[in-house]
């Protein structure tokens, strides 16, 4: 492994720096990614809940992540926590937040036909519900898609949603046309470091260089070589080594692949790109 270029700037479309394993240590974890070029994280929220506590956190720590952004939604393996009058709070919410500008989209909703005991009506009820809202106020969507990209695609035909990521796609090669086709990014991490995702590497080669974004969904989803290392638990400042070995399964120069996901995720995600237009520290990423 060569060592690191940071002097790149990187983009982390999916962390939860909210999560419960980050608290104590969370001012660290912030300051580590930002000294190693994580400029822009993302925080998919998870239940009505966090969204308070999120907003609030990130503008805690937007100061050393000038891309700290936030999303507002209720995953799927959250809907047994979940109250039908939640989706009526959580309009109230994007309402409120469509004047903040680090509020960028709904999420993360989707589908987990994987995880044992989800009542799978009470997903889609949840996911539908979501979706709606997303039409409604032409908001991108963060996608939890576990086994479920067939059920996710035709939902998402029967709407105008204006576009999102997949996040940890691993799919098949003609159901990520398909996202791609209806203008979502595939989100790429920790996944592929392993020899043997096979298939997640393909896509990895094979997709549009402009269909993919980086993530970690930390802590969860770790790297290969974490647990080699002794580490503790994935996080944001792992990004531009997971980054590097991306850009090698791909092919390409880590300089090229960091500013092409870049990029990508301000296409995705229109009002995050606005935000970081009106941050002269951030002009050299775009």
């Amino acid at each position: 492994m060569s060592e690191v270029n940071k002097e790149l700037v990187w983009v982390d479309t999916h962390c939860h720096v909210d999560a419960p394993k980050f608290r104590d240590t969370l001012p660290e974890i912030v300051s580590s990614a930002a000294d190693k070029g994580v400029k822009a994280i993302l925080l998919p929220t998870v239940q009505a809940s966090d969204w308070t506590p999120a907003k609030n956190l990130v503008n805690q720590y937007s100061h050393q992540i000038p891309g700290l952004v936030y999303t507002l939604g209720i995953h799927p393996l959250y809907i047994n926590r979940a109250q039908e009058s939640d989706i009526d709070v959580l309009k109230d919410q994007i309402e409120q937040s469509l004047e903040d500008p680090r509020f960028v989209g709904i999420g993360e909703i989707g589908l987990d036909y994987f995880v044992e005991g989800l009542d799978p009506q009470r997903q889609e009820f949840f996911f539908h519900k979501q979706l709606d809202l997303a039409q409604q106020f032409q908001l991108p969507v963060i996608m939890h898609v576990r086994r479920s990209q067939d059920a996710i695609l035709k939902a998402l035909r029967k709407r105008t949603v204006p576009s999102g990521i997949a996040h940890a796609f691993n799919g098949s090669h003609q159901q990520a046309e398909q996202f791609i086709e209806l203008g979502f990014k595939l989100g790429f991490g920790g996944a592929a470091t392993y020899e043997r995702a096979l298939q997640i590497r393909r896509l990895l080669k094979e997709l549009p260089l402009e269909s993919i974004v980086t993530e970690t969904d930390a802590p969860d989803i770790p790297p290969a070589w974490l647990k080699e290392e002794g580490g503790r638990f994935n996080e944001p400042a792992l990004l531009p080594r997971i980054g590097q070995q991306l850009a090698g399964i791909r092919g390409i120069s880590e300089e090229v692949f960091s500013k092409a996901v870049w990029q990508n995720a301000m296409h995705a995600l229109p009002r995050w790109s606005s935000l970081m237009t009106d941050n002269p520290n951030l002009q050299s990423a775009s």
